[in-house]
């Protein structure tokens, strides 16, 4: 990892927080993720499972936890499984936790190996009336290969006869709140985005490739000790930025166009998502700044509604009429628009159409409910965007916003986000 090491306290508290929602007599089972094959004997970057790392730290494969609190050997309530180091394997890929390692990470003194785990497992779940097993049930997730499907039905072919729950109920619950601890992570993976963004704006110029812009970002990321882009890299300028998700970054930055950047460093696991919409030449045109102006309205409004106790459907309601007050206000939809517009298809959405936040974590996208009023200490992305075919424009703000009961913290508060903030730092350069 290229990380300083996390504190286990974190983990052991998640721990506990999963155990506290358990039946009683139940034991449940989390399985890393697969490394996934590319090309002839190539793999993919690996990334682990993200409750097993909420649940323990750990980011290798082949990695188990399994949580048992009733387990009448007091010593295998919590267990974590990992794979044996193996000296030819290590010539090959690098270096494999051993226990004393694992346990320093995690905070789990039982470790054993994922080669002798089956007869132990056998014991325990002969013992165990309830068995909760993970699956992948975030909302947005896809048409996938469904890798974790394999290890459900895996167990219970094995052991057909036991009461099976869904581990993801829990934790779509328990990882949509953010402790302390995860948001001191996030804040580093937050600030290294900003110094990334810092950097875009002090070597942007006319004349500059979107990929020029991509390797700055790359190069203040890792420089700083995070792990990765937490997401595909987004640098369209011109009118590439109508495009969501553009990620090609291949053309010329041009005197005269807004670019549109999006991305975020990830650190110790946890995400960072930053968008931002500046000037090649450091300079807005009036009418760039007018448009750029109704987006920051539109953000700062959710910014002052978000808040704990608001049910998210309404949110959502109330910012979708604050973007229609302000397409209205720079011409871009009339009052005779709305009074015909279809209700399924109302006329902002030509101009705005996707939505204006997700949950923040160890994912991107990451767990929690969007159908029932906000807590504290959910993190969201607040992200209004307004994009305009005929001016070949498009302008996206966003920010990440922790909610406490006092209200929201920006995590990335201080940025430059305003067009007066915007031109002054780039006149810097």
């Amino acid at each position: 990892m290229k990380y300083l090491p996390i504190d286990q306290k974190l983990y052991q508290k998640n721990r506990e927080r999963f155990i506290k929602a358990m039946k009683p007599n139940s034991i449940a089972i989390f399985n890393a993720s697969p490394v996934v094959a590319e090309n002839g004997d190539a793999v993919y970057a690996y990334k682990a499972n993200s409750n097993v790392t909420w649940l323990s730290g750990i980011v290798q494969e082949q990695t188990m936890v399994i949580l048992y609190p009733d387990n009448k050997d007091q010593s295998a309530r919590e267990v974590l499984v990992v794979q044996r180091p193996d000296e030819l394997l290590e010539k090959w890929n690098g270096h494999l936790l051993r226990k004393d390692e694992a346990t320093a990470i995690s905070g789990i003194q039982n470790v054993q190996y994922v080669d002798s785990i089956d007869a132990m497992l056998q014991v325990w779940m002969h013992h165990a009336e309830y068995v909760y097993l993970d699956t992948n049930e975030n909302d947005r997730r896809g048409d996938v290969l469904r890798t974790d499907l394999l290890f459900v039905d895996k167990i219970m072919k094995r052991y057909p006869l036991h009461k099976y729950e869904r581990a993801a109920v829990i934790m779509k619950e328990l990882r949509a709140i953010k402790t302390r601890e995860e948001i001191d992570i996030t804040q580093k993976a937050v600030d290294i985005t900003h110094q990334a963004f810092l950097r875009v704006m002090r070597v942007i110029r006319p004349g500059i490739m979107e990929y020029e812009l991509e390797a700055e970002i790359t190069h203040e990321f890792l420089s700083n000790r995070a792990t990765r882009h937490a997401y595909g890299c987004i640098l369209a300028s011109g009118d590439r930025a109508r495009t969501l998700h553009y990620v090609d970054n291949n053309q010329e930055c041009k005197d005269g166009e807004l670019i549109l950047m999006d991305f975020g460093a990830e650190y110790g696991n946890y995400c960072a998502d930053l968008s931002r919409t500046i000037p090649v030449n450091g300079k807005f045109s009036k009418r760039q700044a007018e448009i750029y102006n109704a987006c920051l309205n539109v953000h700062l409004y959710c910014a002052s509604i978000l808040k704990p106790k608001i049910n998210y459907a309404d949110y959502i309601n109330k910012v979708n009429l604050e973007m229609e007050k302000q397409l209205m206000k720079i011409g871009l939809i009339s009052k005779a628009d709305i009074k015909n517009q279809d209700p399924e298809n109302p006329a902002y959405r030509k101009y705005f159409y996707h939505g204006i936040g997700h949950h923040l974590g160890l994912d991107v996208h990451d767990l929690g409910t969007r159908n029932e009023p906000v807590k504290e200490g959910m993190l969201f992305t607040i992200e209004p965007g307004i994009y305009i075919e005929e001016e070949q424009v498009g302008v996206r703000i966003e920010n990440n916003y922790w909610l406490t009961k006092n209200g929201n913290i920006d995590l990335f508060k201080g940025i430059p986000m305003t067009v007066q903030e915007i031109e002054r730092y780039m006149k810097r350069k």
